[in-house]
């Protein structure tokens, strides 16, 4: 039975995760780009520089940068380590190159996401935020496509539910935990399902649930707090740790570029002896690279509306930077290193464990240090991407549900629910769902943003010609 929903869900993802979709999501980034005139490289610097630097008399319930790192917080997670990793083994190093693509194209759209998130959001007399697409879908297209609001909505309340909040980030925490500290499975507590479950991973997700309910309770505020900790920290560690590997693997860095770039197009030799082709390896790596960095989905804006900004294209700028840190930066990192110790091509190994494998041959630690210290990074990951998500959802359920607390509540003790049944999951299935809700979400929000690209290109040219005169 549960082999044959497999095959469905598997069928399912392939099916959303086409053609059509990947060209949608291309197009869109591209068409941004252009009408934007190459945006995230002529501001990117001007983008940086606004990251740390808070608007004084902005309007909203975080600093621009406690919401860029609740945003970065969803963002940088699992698919950071485990998506690049499965992206790679399913698709061949030229995944990574069509990663880092899509993210030059979806920095564009990022920007655009966090532009239409301050414009069309509201405030109420409290001083709560709401803002994201299903207000500039409703207030910026029309009452009459308020269906698609909702469609989106409800769509993102299940991302956060079942795809990328929860399963996803819990089973790869537990896996991670459970590989350092009880490998070969020899303190087993029960077995369900055709599967023996460890001590470590019983442990793990009980002491995640308990974490996690502890910060969502306390809504926005406290996860932009531990966010504005958290994320920094990690992503400096993760980075340092790449950087080590590059360093002490530098004659292998450009053999590893060539086939990066080589097999992106020309398609490789996978894991198990299947030819990989052009489109596997675009396929895989904009779907990968969408779930890591999000831009198109819709997610990221909901966090940016609630920042204290009154200027919808500085708060773009801001956004357009988790993309670049997100992927460009974090996801090559990890990319290089799997390909430079060439573990994707072992068909023993599995997600976490292609990436877990990678550090221990190329980082020059012991295999123990190496190991503990990329268990850390997803732990840390994951855990910020459990709360970022927790508040995207229900900011969905409120808009759903006309803001009724008692909705909200509910949603979230189910959300506590799904961290704690995470661990229990199968990789497969998880990522296969994560990747259809995904899909889902991404479809009204793209069609918003071709819709109000006119909006995003006149509140652009109006600001920059504003600060120019400023100068």
């Amino acid at each position: 039975m549960f082999e044959q929903i497999n095959r469905i869900i598997t069928v399912i993802d392939e099916a959303v995760w086409g053609l059509p979709l990947i060209c949608l999501i291309m197009a869109t980034g591209i068409f941004l780009t252009v009408r934007l005139g190459l945006l995230q490289i002529r501001h990117l610097g001007k983008a940086f520089r606004f990251m740390v630097k808070n608007e004084e008399d902005g309007e909203g319930e975080v600093t621009s940068f406690g919401a860029l790192c609740t945003a970065l917080s969803a963002t940088i997670g699992t698919g950071n380590i485990t998506g690049v990793a499965t992206a790679i083994a399913a698709g061949g190093p030229g995944a990574l190159f069509w990663m880092v693509v899509a993210a030059f194209f979806g920095m564009a759209t990022k920007y655009a996401e966090g532009l239409l998130a301050i414009k069309y959001r509201t405030i109420d007399e409290e001083g709560h935020v709401l803002g994201g697409p299903f207000y500039y879908i409703e207030n910026g297209m029309g009452k009459k496509w308020k269906w698609l609001a909702k469609i989106f909505a409800f769509f993102g309340a299940c991302v956060g539910l079942f795809g990328i909040g929860t399963f996803t980030q819990v089973n790869s925490i537990a896996s991670a935990v459970k590989d350092f500290f009880d490998p070969e499975t020899s303190h087993v507590l029960f077995t369900a399902f055709g599967r023996e479950y460890s001590a470590a991973t019983v442990v793990t997700g009980l002491f995640l649930t308990l974490c996690v309910g502890l910060v969502v309770i306390g809504g926005i505020k406290r996860i932009a707090k531990v966010s504005e900790v958290v994320v920094p920290f990690m992503a400096i560690l993760y980075v340092a740790l790449g950087v080590i590997i590059i360093a002490t693997n530098l004659p292998a860095v450009p053999g590893a570029l060539v086939s990066i770039v080589k097999s992106a197009f020309t398609g490789s030799a996978l894991a198990g002896g299947v030819m990989g082709t052009m489109v596997v390896a675009m396929q895989k790596g904009v779907a990968r690279g969408i779930f890591s960095n999000e831009s198109g989905l819709g997610s990221a804006p909901i966090a940016a509306a609630a920042a204290m900004t009154k200027e919808p294209a500085r708060q773009g700028l801001v956004s357009m930077t988790g993309t670049f840190i997100d992927t460009i930066v974090i996801c090559t990192m990890t990319g290089l290193s799997i390909v430079i110790a060439g573990t994707w091509l072992n068909p023993d190994l599995e997600g976490v464990e292609i990436t877990m494998a990678a550090f221990q041959q190329a980082l020059p630690f012991p295999a123990f240090v190496a190991s503990f210290s990329l268990m850390l990074c997803l732990v840390f990951f994951a855990f910020t991407t459990i709360l970022g998500w927790n508040y995207y959802g229900e900011r969905c359920v409120e808009y759903l549900f006309n803001r009724k607390q008692a909705v909200v509540k509910g949603y979230r003790w189910l959300y506590i629910l799904a961290v704690f049944i995470g661990p229990y999951m199968t990789v497969a299935v998880v990522w296969n769902i994560a990747d259809i809700f995904n899909a889902l979400m991404a479809f009204p929000n793209l069609i918003a943003l071709l819709a109000l690209s006119g909006v995003v290109v006149r509140e652009s040219r109006d600001y920059f010609a504003r600060l120019k005169q400023s100068k």
